[in-house]
């Protein structure tokens, strides 16, 4: 039986490391983790925050996922999307999820992300 979520991959183009690192750690909060040995040989870098896990594996034939996506809850939807705007990307808040605020980003590379705060 499935009992969790362990960790979110992502994919990100080559070279795109500390792109990755300024908006993961810098704008989101996130903490980077090391990679294990064998698997940092691959590039791409890991990020973990009370209750998630974001993994970004390099893909040489990159393409942003647009549609897909991981729906991450924040506890500030309003302080995130002012640090969203301060760094120079697009917060797009919407009201169709029942019981929560949420609004939608993408990541430096063009990834789609969902953030989601419930409704009090």
């Amino acid at each position: 039986m499935i009992t969790g979520v362990h960790h979110v991959q992502l994919a990100a183009p080559p070279g795109s490391e500390d792109r990755l690192r300024a908006f993961y750690s810098g704008v989101l909060g996130l903490d980077e983790i090391p990679k294990p040995p064998e698997l940092a040989k691959r590039g791409g870098a890991w990020f973990r925050g009370p209750g998630v896990e974001l993994h970004l594996g390099i893909e040489h034939d990159f393409r942003p996922a647009r549609k897909a996506h991981p729906g991450l809850l924040a506890d500030d939807l309003d302080a995130l999307a002012a640090r969203l705007h301060a760094a120079g990307h697009e917060a797009r808040p919407d009201d169709l999820f029942p019981g929560h605020r949420r609004l939608y980003a993408d990541d430096p590379v063009g990834n789609r992300l969902e953030f989601l705060q419930p409704s009090r």
